[in-house]
């Protein structure tokens, strides 16, 4: 998946020269890191959800977008996010995942990959030195595996499970991103974020801080950003899988506006 997003990224930035100036053609390119709280459960099917103990990690999250003058035709953002989640729990009853049932009292651990790429189209409904305005639809494609392996520990009556279950599909969200600027200062403070309910589903995906732009110029913008990012997905039957996931905490990151 990564291969596809910078691929992506590369295919927009070989655009950016045939413009002569911002006016006409911006790219934004830009990447995170982004230390995250994980908790929450996940199941096959129709199986209750099984809770787990995640470990917190450090994700790290690239994205590129292009803006252009082009009247009705939508402006177009990539972002790539590390998501892959390790874990452990004991199981207070059994628990059924793929082909494998994890009997009562077995400590099982699990490496949940629900990295994802998320596709955006926006239009600028407001945009000036001081405030900005983007609204769009956004669809998170997941391309992931979830796996749980039971190894018996002091027990030579045991045997070793372990059961792998592949998923893919799309969801979709509304997309919004408002950013207000401090006069003659190169501070501004942001809000980003993409967000569902519909039925059993729940998935909102947002982030909120302040940038400080240290380089403008006609050439090229960088700007610094930290803040927070949190993320829940609360995917129903997405490919048989279901989640109740929780990932919350600080980022910060670099990006470049050509």
């Amino acid at each position: 998946m990564k291969k596809y997003c910078l691929a992506a990224a590369l295919s927009m930035a070989c655009l950016a020269p045939a413009a002569q100036a911002d006016t006409l053609l911006g790219l934004y390119v830009g990447v995170d890191g982004w230390k995250a709280d994980n908790e929450g459960s996940f199941s096959y099917k129709g199986n209750a959800l099984q809770d787990f103990n995640f470990d917190d990690e450090t994700f790290v999250s690239y994205y590129a977008a292009l803006e252009h003058p082009v009247p009705l035709v939508p402006n177009i953002k990539l972002r790539y996010t590390e998501l892959e989640l390790a874990g452990a729990t004991e199981l207070n009853s059994q628990f059924i995942f793929g082909d494998q049932s994890f009997e009562k009292g077995r400590n099982i651990n699990t490496v949940s990959d629900l990295t994802h790429i998320d596709y955006t189209f926006y239009y600028e409904i407001f945009d000036n030195d001081l405030i900005s305005i983007d609204l769009g639809i956004n669809a998170k494609q997941f391309d992931g595996e979830i796996s749980v392996e039971y190894i018996p520990q002091n027990n030579a009556s045991d045997s070793k499970q372990s059961e792998t279950v592949e998923f893919s599909g799309f969801v979709p969200l509304v997309y919004g991103r408002a950013e207000a600027g401090l006069p003659f200062t190169g501070l501004s403070v942001f809000f980003e974020g993409s967000f569902l309910a519909i039925d059993d589903s729940k998935v909102q995906d947002y982030q909120m801080g302040i940038a400080w732009e240290f380089i403008d110029n006609l050439a090229i913008d960088v700007a610094v950003k930290a803040g927070y990012r949190s993320m829940t997905l609360e995917l129903d039957d997405v490919d048989d899988i279901n989640t109740n996931i929780d990932a919350s905490g600080p980022f910060a990151g670099i990006q470049v506006h050509f």
